[in-house]
């Protein structure tokens, strides 16, 4: 088209520039955007709880067979755990980016409910709950 027609009809060119900027906003609107993307890995915590313990009875008894136990899960990337004078001891199981944290929190499951089980004495009680980036608790 000739620029010569929207000059002659200043109507039209009007109701064209109205159409466009009807039709971003629509567009907007539609458009999904994450104002904050998946950047954490995928996290499992483990809790236990051992009665009467101090931190460092908790650390040997409770934490280091449930590391040895939990070590290897797929997807692993690195995990961490603390231990406190109260008998409560947390692992917290870091995982790949883009690996299934449903699987991830069952696969851990079943290495502590493994461990758990080879305890001598009345073995700790062990909780684990999954995290993604978003932090959903289970």
């Amino acid at each position: 088209m000739n620029l010569r027609f929207f000059i002659d009809r200043p109507v039209f060119s009007g109701v064209i520039s109205v159409v466009i900027v009807l039709m971003g906003i629509i567009a907007m609107k539609a458009l999904p955007v994450e104002q904050y993307p998946d950047i954490a890995p995928p996290t499992v915590n483990v809790f236990c709880t051992y009665p009467g313990a101090n931190a460092e009875t908790v650390q040997k008894a409770v934490i280091v067979p449930l590391e040895e136990a939990i070590n290897g899960v797929e997807d692993m990337i690195y995990m961490t755990s603390t231990a406190s004078n109260t008998g409560d001891a947390s692992i917290n199981i870091y995982f790949k980016q883009g690996a299934n944290a449903d699987m991830a929190a069952v696969n851990v499951q079943n290495r502590v409910n493994g461990a758990l089980s080879s305890f001598r004495r009345r073995p700790p009680k062990a909780v684990s709950r999954q995290r993604n980036s978003r932090m959903p608790n289970l």
